[in-house]
């Protein structure tokens, strides 16, 4: 089962995220055939409410909006990467704010992808499945490193994508 947290003021979009990753659980394999493949998204309102959360359960993915009321997603993604027991898991950002300065510093800070607001189902579904396969070929290859390569490849396919 994967576990997905997603962090975003706005409970619409919450509840698009949640629909678009729960009808899509092939994109978290479970690496048996025998088991449906199952996925739990935790929903969390602000950066206040995913602190109080990560201590609780291992996540797989985070799913963090940059403005919200008190703790912003930018600094929830530099809590995680500076977290000796959350710092590889892949975070996605989602934001209205995509300039390339807002891009570049979200990506800086640790994020693996930024996806603009608005965006599309598929375009969400094709960025958790890029981390989660190549956090899984990262994990097989060298499980003591942080995924830098997925940042990188990230930032470049996150241009191509507005």
């Amino acid at each position: 089962m994967a576990r997905i947290l997603v962090v975003e003021d706005s409970s619409a979009v919450r509840a698009f995220v949640r629909a678009a990753l729960e009808d899509a659980p092939a994109l978290f394999p479970t690496g048996t055939s025998e088991s449906a493949d199952t996925v739990e998204v935790v929903e969390a309102a602000s950066g206040f409410d995913a602190l109080r959360l990560l201590p609780r359960a291992h996540y797989d993915l985070v799913i963090t909006d940059i403005n919200m009321p008190d703790i912003n997603g930018l600094e929830l993604v530099r809590f995680i990467r500076e977290s000796e027991r959350h710092r590889i898991v892949p975070v996605i950002i989602i934001s209205t704010q995509s300039s390339e300065k807002d891009r570049a510093r979200g990506l800086a800070l640790g994020a693996d992808f930024f996806l603009a607001k608005p965006f599309t189902v598929e375009s969400l579904r094709k960025a958790v499945e890029m981390l989660i396969q190549g956090r899984s070929e990262a994990h097989a290859a060298t499980p003591t490193l942080p995924s830098a390569a997925p940042q990188e490849s990230a930032a470049s396919n996150s241009e191509g994508s507005r």
